[in-house]
């Protein structure tokens, strides 16, 4: 099997990284809209690199994974989709609703598969936590604490371009809060703060916000992110039912300290950050990729999912903007979900 990637930032040489190695990839090539970046990577892996992404399509693949920046998602998307190509593709699908429903018209239209980077759900602790709610081992579900905390901000230049913390974060836990209880969010009120330093404001976006969300069973769930959690990478997921409570990332490098006498020492190695905490969980999503491709599972994460957390984002946005609560019916898109 031949892949082309199509982005070498972080994300992108750790993908690729990951398929290099990989027993069903014969090859990569690797493209990037800086070709020298590229180019290093592809010698460090003994791959190839492209100039540019017609190469990619012009050379011949039979698949596509796109790490570009988020602007160029739906436009590659589309691109891979009329040349016939499955494609995994980082969230968010798009910046926007439109752009995200275009994508996934062509895609649809087109026949062709669409796996979309939620890594939280080949996560162990988050694959744990679903199946007790499933299994009836909390009984009823009635509250649901989910955070991420980066701990240091973005670089400046990059924040205008990620659609925000809601859609460039907090969709992570919107996505996962419906894949472990299995339920729709109904309604949403949204706060957010850029009390810190002032590239936020500048950029139009906070550096932490939370968000209230009502499930369509009763179900409470809060949803908190920061860019500023200087303890380290800090993302968790508390479920409490009338029967028991789980906690999804909680371990020797969580990075809190308790202030009880009794309670444990703070962490040694507390987690620097995503590609850290979330390794096992990335390199399980792209060998699920695989399989989908030469037919053997089914796509765990199709663009409709990665649609429905990003209608969340949405709702929260306007809340945030608009001081109000905001039901998920307003916003456009929305679709009978299926089994999850």
């Amino acid at each position: 099997m031949r892949i082309g990637v199509i982005g070498t930032g972080r994300i992108g040489t750790l993908h690729a990284r990951t398929l290099s190695r990989h027993r069903e990839v014969g090859s990569l090539i690797l493209t990037d809209a800086d070709p020298a970046r590229a180019q290093q990577l592809a010698h460090r892996l003994g791959e190839t690199a492209a100039p540019g992404v017609d190469e990619i399509f012009a050379w011949g693949v039979d698949a596509v994974v796109i790490t570009a920046a988020t602007s160029a998602h739906a436009e590659l998307i589309g691109r891979a989709a009329r040349f016939g190509l499955p494609v995994f593709c980082e969230k968010p699908l798009a910046l926007d609703l439109p752009g995200t429903l275009h994508a996934l018209a062509e895609v649809e239209a087109a026949g062709t598969i669409l796996q979309m980077g939620f890594q939280r759900r080949f996560d162990a602790g988050y694959a744990g936590a679903r199946q007790a709610v499933r299994a009836g081992r909390l009984g009823r579900l009635h509250t649901v604490r989910a955070l991420t905390c980066d701990q240091a901000p973005p670089p400046a230049d990059w924040l205008p371009l990620s659609g925000g913390l809601f859609r460039d974060t907090l969709i992570h836990d919107f996505d996962i809060l419906r894949w472990v209880t299995g339920r729709e969010v109904v309604h949403v009120y949204a706060a957010g703060s850029a009390a810190g330093p002032p590239m936020f404001r500048d950029a139009g976006d906070v550096d932490t916000g939370a968000a209230l969300l009502t499930l369509d069973d009763g179900t409470l769930a809060t949803a908190t992110a920061t860019r500023l959690n200087g303890a380290g990478y800090d993302v968790r997921m508390e479920l409490a039912g009338e029967r028991d409570t789980v906690v999804v990332g909680l371990d020797d490098r969580t990075p809190i300290a308790s202030t009880e006498p009794t309670g444990p020492p703070a962490a040694d190695k507390p987690w620097p950050g995503f590609l850290e905490r979330f390794a096992p969980a990335y390199e399980a999503e792209l060998a699920a990729f695989v399989e989908v491709v030469r037919g053997e599972r089914a796509n765990p994460c199709d663009g409709r999912e990665a649609l429905q957390a990003l209608r969340i984002a949405e709702a929260c946005e306007i809340s945030r903007r608009e001081h109000r609560p905001v039901a998920l019916a307003e916003i456009s898109g929305g679709f009978a979900a299926g089994a999850r």
